[in-house]
């Protein structure tokens, strides 16, 4: 298997606040889903990935070459889309476009006016003008237009009605249709990643909780509904987190399917899941 991106032990600590040994690859031709609650490190594991932040230890590893030693040349290489977006107030596509050509080597003028067509984004309006939804899209637009290797996305679909989601969502797809191409996609809107993601890494609190193929994440792991009494027939290896109310249990579980002749073991959801990791407890 070859890589676009790999981050091994990836540590950066701030005032309150520390990023543990973050670990982990993102496979060329995927898109991959950063998951986690707000405050739990995506962002800021972004940040460190691209050097708006300066790390303090780890390897980040762009196509088999040291972040450290490429920076400009794997920037080419890379569309960034932040939940922050820092174009001008004032700037126009068409003047956005010119700033944009003499800043990438393979700017594509041609496919960059394609896409504002395509969105439906006037090319003559000035950015602040634009609503959130199509200053989305105009980044994205941006991002995909310089031939990018790799697109990096925080946030991208928060706050947008379904039908802009749907539209960008579908763009991604066709991107990683040339199987060089790869996404890292950080998004609390889980169900944007069950609709297109190959791989999902969950991290909580500032480390990563796992890192798994979604459909094997899916397939593996299960929800099991009982009471206290009936919480010991469950193999303690195979329980993840529990959450209690007045009259039930609800247990994560991995390997469900050796549960399935004792327990009605329901299937679960990305969502599920990262609602019983933070939310659960550890038996």
């Amino acid at each position: 298997m070859t890589y676009s991106l790999q981050v091994n032990n990836l540590n950066k600590t701030l005032s309150g606040f520390s990023l543990e040994d973050i670990s982990f690859n993102i496979p060329s031709g995927s898109i991959v889903g950063l998951i986690g609650e707000n405050g739990s490190g995506k962002t800021t594991t972004i940040k460190n990935l691209l050097n708006i932040m300066k790390k303090d230890s780890g390897d980040v590893i762009f196509w088999d070459k040291s972040f450290d030693n490429h920076e400009i040349t794997i920037k080419e290489e890379l569309g960034v889309v932040m939940d922050e977006i820092f174009f001008p107030n004032n700037f126009t596509p068409i003047m956005i476009n010119k700033v944009l050509n003499n800043t990438y080597k393979n700017w594509d003028e041609e496919k960059f006016f394609s896409y504002l067509e395509k969105f439906k984004l006037p090319k003559d309006k000035i950015f602040k003008e634009y609503s959130k939804g199509m200053q989305m899209k105009l980044s994205i637009s941006s991002a995909l237009s310089h031939k990018a290797k790799m697109i990096i996305l925080d946030e991208p679909t928060s706050g947008l009605d379904p039908i802009i989601r749907s539209e960008i969502l579908d763009e991604f797809l066709d991107f990683i249709q040339d199987e060089e191409c790869s996404i890292l996609f950080s998004t609390h809107i889980t169900s944007d990643l069950d609709r297109i993601a190959d791989y999902i890494i969950f991290i909580h609190e500032e480390k990563i909780v796992f890192s798994k193929d979604r459909e094997e994440l899916l397939t593996d792991y299960g929800v099991v509904h009982t009471t206290e009494e009936e919480l010991d027939k469950i193999p303690k290896k195979l329980i993840l987190r529990i959450m209690k109310n007045d009259f039930s249990v609800s247990v994560l579980v991995r390997n469900r399917y050796e549960l399935s002749e004792q327990f009605i073991v329901d299937s679960t959801t990305t969502e599920n899941i990262m609602l019983f990791f933070i939310k659960g407890e550890i038996l």
